[in-house]
């Protein structure tokens, strides 16, 4: 059983959608608290509802309280009170191995926290000392590292080092491991670099050329949940799941969902 603490697409390509679908495809129950609710296509946020702080924190004692989780992911949490309720949960050790998957902005661009910079300092400080795995993209781990994006982005072999240097600082403020991910590169691969205290190592593999990609981030870090939830080592629900979103890239290429980024095929396994 694993936790999706996120927020709600009502296109159903990303967020608590997506993190459930994925849960799914491994056969693992997933639960869920929303933090907020969103108006959301193929090409865009039309508007976001967060919920109140104690809105989060009873539907994580409800769920917590009752049910066997075994895993946890994050999501959107869209304001650093949100962050706090989770942090004490975490602090309490009620929520295991937790995946942090820091949304700042969605697929299309549009901001999914008031203050961004403010969010990911509260999720740098506050939830990354309690963080099985996080899984930044590169303007993520820019900000949540104060580094800039790597300017080498039609050259993902230079943006590498800068990818290991995020992931270090990541698991020097106290990530277990970092997934640092590259997916905003240019050119033919799509390379990830993971960190931990004893190891740096790039997961390679082919870019997919499509739009359909809303979506992606969710379904890795719900993925890589999973996988803990089944009792995986860390790094093997990492590669698992890298895997997994490539065959979900590579199976709804040619989709046309709406006219915008299209979501990815959470079905393909299994």
């Amino acid at each position: 059983m694993a936790l999706t603490i996120a927020g709600s697409d009502s296109g159903g390509g990303a967020g608590l959608q997506a993190d459930l679908a994925a849960f799914g495809a491994f056969g693992v129950h997933g639960t869920t608290v929303v933090t907020a609710v969103t108006a959301q296509h193929t090409r865009g946020v039309e508007g976001v509802w967060p919920l109140p702080p104690e809105a989060v924190a009873a539907q994580l004692d409800a769920v917590l309280g009752d049910l066997p989780v075994r895993a946890a992911k994050t999501g959107m949490l869209g304001d650093p009170a949100v962050v706090a309720v989770v942090a004490e949960r975490c602090a309490a050790g009620v929520l295991p191995r937790l995946v942090v998957d820091p949304v700042l902005v969605a697929t299309s661009g549009d901001a999914l926290a008031e203050d961004p910079s403010t969010l990911a300092k509260a999720i740098r400080d506050q939830l990354l000392p309690h963080a099985a795995v996080v899984t930044p993209n590169l303007p993520e781990a820019a900000v949540l590292c104060d580094l800039p994006v790597p300017e080498t982005l039609d050259r993902p072999a230079d943006a590498i080092e800068a990818m290991a240097e995020a992931g270090r600082q990541l698991v020097a403020a106290g990530a277990t491991m970092a997934v640092v991910k590259g997916g905003h590169l240019h050119g033919p691969s799509a390379p990830d670099v993971v960190v931990s205290d004893t190891q740096v190592l790039v997961l390679d593999g082919p870019r997919v050329p499509t739009r359909n990609d809303h979506g992606t981030g969710c379904t890795l870090s719900a993925a890589i949940a999973a996988g803990l939830a089944q009792g995986m080592p860390a790094l093997a629900a990492v590669q698992r799941a890298k895997a997994y979103v490539a065959a979900a890239l590579e199976s709804a290429k040619d989709w046309r969902l709406g006219t915008g980024r299209g979501p990815v095929d959470h079905r393909v396994w299994g």
